[in-house]
């Protein structure tokens, strides 16, 4: 199954840049046996329309067109929270199934379009706070290779 990473706004070169990579390349060794694959990041550059809403259904657009067919997940501090292991779970479930691809998208600086959130098969929320998409990148791409760890076995994580 083919874990794609779609966000609106386009990380400088730096630490953040340079954790995120960090923990997606451990996360596709680490998913590699386990039939996960891709873990690639595709940005998309922020819309200029004159309203929020309007940048917002741009964004979605482009959005669309950047995804593979498969599981929809959207970051939004409004979604539902889940623990690590449940995550992970959920992950190789959706595997299990046959899914071709999860794509999980984080919106730009006006959030995502409400339409577009309302079609995801998922809404997750990693805090009832907003943050910046760079740090919603480096959180996703760790708990990515968390799930990976989680799913072999692998001690990585010692959570309860």
């Amino acid at each position: 199954m083919r874990i794609a990473i779609a966000a609106v706004g386009r990380m400088k070169s730096g630490p953040e840049r340079e954790l995120v990579s960090r923990y997606l390349d451990r996360a596709t060794a680490s998913g590699k046996p386990l039939a996960l694959t891709g873990f690639d990041v595709t940005e998309l550059n922020e819309s200029r329309a004159g309203s929020a809403a309007a940048r917002k259904v741009e964004e979605a657009k482009g959005l669309r067109a950047a995804l593979p067919d498969g599981i929809l997940v959207t970051l939004d501090e409004r979604g539902k929270s889940l623990g690590s292991e449940a995550f992970s779970n959920l992950l190789g479930r959706w595997r299990d199934e046959g899914r071709p691809a999860v794509s999980f998208v984080i919106g730009g600086a006006d959030g995502i379009d409400p339409d577009f959130v309302k079609n995801a098969d998922l809404s997750l929320s990693f805090s009832p706070m907003v943050w910046p998409h760079q740090l919603v990148r480096i959180m996703l791409a760790e708990q990515l290779y968390r799930a990976t760890t989680i799913l072999s076995g692998h001690p990585y994580h010692r959570g309860d």
